[in-house]
């Protein structure tokens, strides 16, 4: 009876119709193609100079070399439908908007997102070449670099979860939440129980979640349930049954600011796998950080940035800025500095690439990176290749167990010419790692939600923090080399060793990168 219910639920549910109606819209869009393709030579003259012209467009455009193939290749192959797939892609007037709101959100933080001079020159004073990534930082991201942050790093999600109900526990005048997965179970009911606990306190509740989410893990109209409940909710690009690649911009970030003086991010979604209350594939290795200080107002602004998007309304920010009579836990250390960025799709500065190759270029003695996924394009295969060839230590760890096997197959096609520059490669063993980190010559780090792929440095709004000289990076660098104990190395006999189909399959996978 149960396993009828649910084949019912999963027949008439969102997720079904959803899917059949794109489908519909699919393969209505390329019998129109067809019919018009072979209904008369003119119109086939005027797709082959339309082709023309956009191959010249796309040949010229400021794009990396990898993204211009991936749309070449299809339009050399299929020239009307692939070029009327390239116009539909870029013609996304849902897409600009968005983008146009984001600008004037950016404009309105500004005020409260400028760099203080003297943390500037502090810490251009320690490191002339790294103040050049403020310099970057401050004109190209918007954002500051902070002095006076504490932070605590977490290795594991389960970790995590147990400091941020005490913090939210504690909150007396506003949480704000966003996050790219939410789905109920013993880590989101927990969470809601206290968020409901505090509405009933008199404090503001903010919750946003990616619009993936109403595919299968929650019911469309949960933001009314949670709003019923007194709790401020939104979706972030809500799902629909219409062809449109606005769909495809989605907001992986994760972030809870509380009071203003505390912030959390990192690779932890609000779902049992990512503490291991639930086993997906194997054990989930993820990480996370708290923030306490100056620079939990970047994660503010952040988020208020974000939620205002489709508001009209004018926001108070400077409700939400970090209480003075806020004092500092005794037992963490606030030297170092801290940059708090995020990085939006659609204002052409791939700021979570640039920080990620930054630390490649600079870095003299190692160089660290965990990440579930691998799918680079030309730039950050070189920028790994060469930070290995210089004799920097240039060591990835990966997932043994994958959530997708696409991904993966993709991710084992770069591994044998990385291996062959100097790069070595590690699979977790136990399980599936989740975590975005860097760390580099125990100096400097970033813990976010930037994994490197495609769609996190080009199609994902993101969020992370980048830490130098701060206590933080010994934690993430003592972490990574525990972790490294549990990973197996990959060796280019390996590569050889793996079987034919699939090294073929991840070669082919290639040509659709961009879009993984």
């Amino acid at each position: 009876m149960k396993k009828r219910k649910k084949l019912l639920r999963i027949v008439f549910g969102r997720t079904t119709f959803v899917v059949l109606f794109l489908l519909i819209q699919v393969a209505v869009l390329l019998l129109g193609i067809s019919w018009l393709e072979d209904y008369t030579l003119y119109f086939y003259g005027a797709s082959v100079i339309l082709s023309a012209v956009v191959l010249i467009y796309i040949i010229s455009a400021d794009e990396s070399s990898t993204i211009k193939l991936s749309w070449v290749v299809p339009i050399l192959v299929f020239p009307v439908f692939g070029v009327l797939f390239y116009l539909f892609v870029k013609l996304q007037v849902g897409t600009k908007l968005i983008g146009l709101r984001l600008q004037v959100t950016a404009a309105e933080t500004a005020p409260y997102l400028k760099q203080d001079e003297a943390t500037a020159l502090r810490f251009n004073e320690i490191s002339s070449s790294q103040g050049n990534l403020v310099k970057y930082m401050n004109r190209y991201a918007g954002v500051p670099v902070y002095a006076d942050t504490a932070a605590k790093y977490f290795p594991l999600g389960e970790d995590m979860f147990e400091e941020m109900k005490r913090e939210l526990k504690q909150a007396e005048h506003f949480i704000f939440m966003e996050y790219f997965i939410v789905e109920r179970g013993e880590m989101w009911n927990s969470l809601l129980e206290i968020l409901e606990e505090k509405v009933k306190e008199g404090v503001e509740v903010r919750v946003m979640y990616d619009g993936m989410c109403c595919l299968m893990l929650l019911p469309y109209a949960y933001p009314k349930t949670l709003r019923e409940k007194g709790i401020k909710c939104k979706m972030f690009s809500p799902i629909r049954p219409a062809l449109s690649t606005h769909q495809n911009n989605r907001d992986h970030r994760k972030i809870c600011v509380i009071d203003g003086h505390t912030a959390f991010t990192g690779g932890v979604n609000l779902a049992d796998e990512y503490i291991n209350r639930k086993e997906r594939f194997g054990h989930w290795k993820d990480t996370a950080v708290m923030l306490k200080g100056e620079a939990v107002t970047g994660f503010t602004m952040m988020f208020l940035q974000m939620w205002n998007v489709t508001e009209w309304e004018k926001e108070d920010y400077d409700r939400y800025l970090r209480k003075p009579e806020y004092e500092f836990l005794p037992n963490l250390d606030r030297s170092g500095f801290v940059i708090p960025y995020g990085d939006s799709p659609l204002d052409k500065e791939n700021v979570g690439e640039q920080v990620y190759l930054d630390i490649l270029g600079h870095a003299k003695r190692y160089v660290h990176i965990m990440t579930p996924y691998l799918i680079l394009d030309d730039q950050m295969i070189n920028a790994l290749q060469y930070s290995a060839k210089r004799g920097v230590e240039t060591v990835i760890i990966m997932p043994h167990i994958p959530d997708k096997k696409s991904a993966y197959l993709l991710a084992r096609s770069y591994y044998e010419e990385l291996l062959r520059a100097g790069v070595r490669i590690y699979e977790y063993t136990p399980g599936f790692v989740h975590a975005k980190v860097f760390t580099s010559d125990d100096e400097k780090a970033v813990v976010g939600t930037i994994n490197l792929d495609f769609r996190s440095l080009y199609l994902h709004f993101e969020c992370a923090s980048y830490f130098y000289k701060h206590p933080v990076v010994a934690e993430v660098e003592t972490d990574f080399k525990r972790t490294l104990e549990k990973c197996r190395e990959i060796t280019v006999a390996d590569c050889h060793n793996y079987p034919f189909i699939k090294r073929f399959a991840g070669k082919a996978l290639r040509l659709a990168a961009p879009l993984m």
